[in-house]
């Protein structure tokens, strides 16, 4: 801003300048009328400085200084009268014309006094850019007025641009404003320091918890919240933090839960197995069919948990395949209740079935949607205490989108709401005691939510208005 001002106020001043000579401008061309020609000028340095001075003599470019100045020096010393008209056109031709080499070759020509670069050059060029009167250097910049007479140029007026300001009111002005400049600089760093110390550690503080908190993170340590009162996008970004702590602390928690619940799933039957198999070589228990069926029922219930797992892990990487079709779902529940009955009947349960639409079309696999019946109905058997199972069918309408929804709803002990949301988890039992009467894998709701998944569908458990439990199954209608 400084040099800004510095370079302004010398383009104003060198405008300023040129303006002031003007009316000498005017007065050059009456001159030139006179004989058609820069004749009365041609070399004539002293009556052109004398136009200078006279031109001037009443502004702060005055050869000898500025107006108060003058005045002072007026003061101090007698006036003069300048010398009457004839005297001075005299004085001017008895100048005489600069031959080549003479006076005229060293005034333009000759190096210039040592001050003489920061002083003010004034020349006449003629049309073709060739010297009339004054002094012309080629090392300095000029300013150009040209002089023409009826839109034909006869020569231009050049006048040297100052390189920086030597006096004047000018640069008393620059200097006080480079003055304010340095005031106006030390308040705003200042100031900026005032508001960018406060403002670093307000940004930079929850960065470092952030950061902090990701490394616990890669460290394993999923127990850890970031408390950061802002409405900001750092408060947002502590929340998403916290949200993905909780999410990974709750998947390391049921990874540990899961490898505990495998481990002892597994070894259950296998130690069964192993203590009967013992047992009949070391003759503790004869070796009669009845022990071997026995022994055959822990290798088929391996069998099955074994099974199970694998097809919970085809499915977690997307390989449970499905064979769909169109499939009847009337008919299909008819056929699979007809199975039911027996053993729902050997185990004192009662199934009643109502199906409103009977015309109701899925593109699905049917063994899936055998499978997901069977594993429902397998659940309420074990764990429900139930008398009765009521299987609903409906049809319901949702974003324009046509859906049947199969309900399951037994009038048995329930399920407390805090053991819904993790009924469909693997491995995952309201009765931790795993005992052989009721324990079964905890596979079979896993496998149902995968398989209704695998159909664009949801599955959910709720509480039943009999007291039981309600498993309900939405599928979209092809």
């Amino acid at each position: 801003m400084q040099w800004s001002l510095g370079r302004g106020m010398v383009e104003y001043v060198n405008t300023k300048e040129v303006q002031a000579l003007q009316p000498l401008v005017a007065q050059l061309i009456v001159e030139y009328k006179k004989n058609d020609s820069w004749s009365s000028m041609t070399n004539r340095h002293n009556k052109f400085r004398r136009l200078i001075s006279e031109q001037l003599s009443d502004s702060e470019f005055s050869p000898r200084g500025n107006r108060q100045g003058n005045r002072q020096d007026d003061r101090s010393r007698p006036s003069r009268r300048p010398p009457p008209p004839h005297e001075r056109d005299a004085r001017d031709a008895a100048e005489g014309p600069i031959a080549q080499g003479g006076p005229r070759q060293q005034f333009d020509r000759q190096p210039p006094p040592p001050n003489e670069s920061k002083q003010v050059h004034y020349a006449i060029l003629d049309a073709t850019g060739e010297v009339v009167v004054g002094q012309y250097l080629s090392d300095l910049d000029y300013s150009k007025t040209p002089m023409t007479i009826d839109d034909f140029v006869i020569g231009q007026f050049a006048v040297s641009k100052r390189s920086q300001l030597t006096k004047g009111y000018e640069v008393d002005f620059v200097n006080q404003q480079q003055s304010y400049f340095w005031i106006i600089a030390t308040f705003v760093l200042t100031l900026v320091a005032l508001i960018t110390l406060p403002l670093t550690r307000h940004l930079v503080q929850p960065l470092k918890q952030i950061k902090n908190g990701m490394h616990g993170l890669t460290q394993g340590e999923y127990d850890q919240q970031i408390q950061l009162k802002r409405k900001d996008e750092f408060g947002e970004l502590s929340e998403h933090f916290n949200e993905l702590a909780l999410t990974l602390s709750e998947n390391e928690s049921a990874r540990k839960r899961w490898l505990a619940n495998i481990s002892h799933e597994l070894r259950t039957p296998v130690a069964i197995l192993r203590g009967e198999l013992e047992a009949m070589l070391d003759d503790v228990r004869p070796l009669t069919k009845f022990n071997i069926v026995s022994v055959n029922d822990e290798v088929k219930h391996l069998q099955r948990l074994i099974d199970d797992l694998n097809l919970l892990a085809s499915a977690d990487i997307g390989g449970m395949r499905y064979r769909k079709e169109r499939v009847e779902l009337n008919d299909l529940i008819e056929g699979e209740v007809e199975k039911y009955r027996g053993y729902l009947a050997d185990s004192g349960i009662k199934l009643v079935t109502k199906v409103e639409d009977k015309n109701i079309t899925l593109y699905a696999d049917q063994t899936r949607l055998c499978q997901l019946f069977e594993n429902i109905i397998n659940n309420c058997i074990k764990y429900s205490g139930a008398t009765s199972i009521s299987l609903n069918v409906s049809r319901e309408l949702e974003g324009g989108k046509e859906f049947v929804v199969i309900n399951f709803e037994d009038n048995g002990i329930g399920v407390d709401e805090i053991h819904l949301p993790n009924l469909f988890e693997h491995l995952y039992r309201v009765d931790n005691s795993r005992n052989r009467k009721t324990g079964g894998s905890g596979l079979g709701l896993s496998i149902c939510r995968h398989i209704v998944t695998g159909h664009q569908g949801e599955i959910f458990a709720e509480k039943a208005a009999s007291g039981g439990l309600s498993i309900m199954i939405k599928l979209p209608i092809s």
